[in-house]
């Protein structure tokens, strides 16, 4: 199990700062509390820079309704 940062969220991945050294194209389960609720999905490693990854989300509809609705809501957020 790692820890990291969020850094960045869309309703198609999420990127993180990490510790440890993660291999491009590996698939990991994350785990990360939203707004509307937690969240547990698979995503693939798909950019590393320095230590910040950018992971894919895998499909899954009833997760990613949470994290839908979390980056409607931050978009309204940033407009206002």
């Amino acid at each position: 199990m790692l820890q990291g940062q969020t850094v960045d969220l869309s309703e198609s991945g999420i990127s993180a700062l990490l510790r440890l050294e993660v291999p491009l194209g590996e698939v990991v389960k994350l785990d990360f509390e939203l707004p509307f609720g937690p969240v547990t999905i698979h995503a693939v490693v798909r950019q590393r820079s320095a230590f910040r990854y950018g992971f894919q989300f895998l499909e899954s509809n009833a997760v990613n309704e949470v994290i839908r609705s979390t980056c409607r809501q931050l978009a309204v957020e940033q407009s206002g």
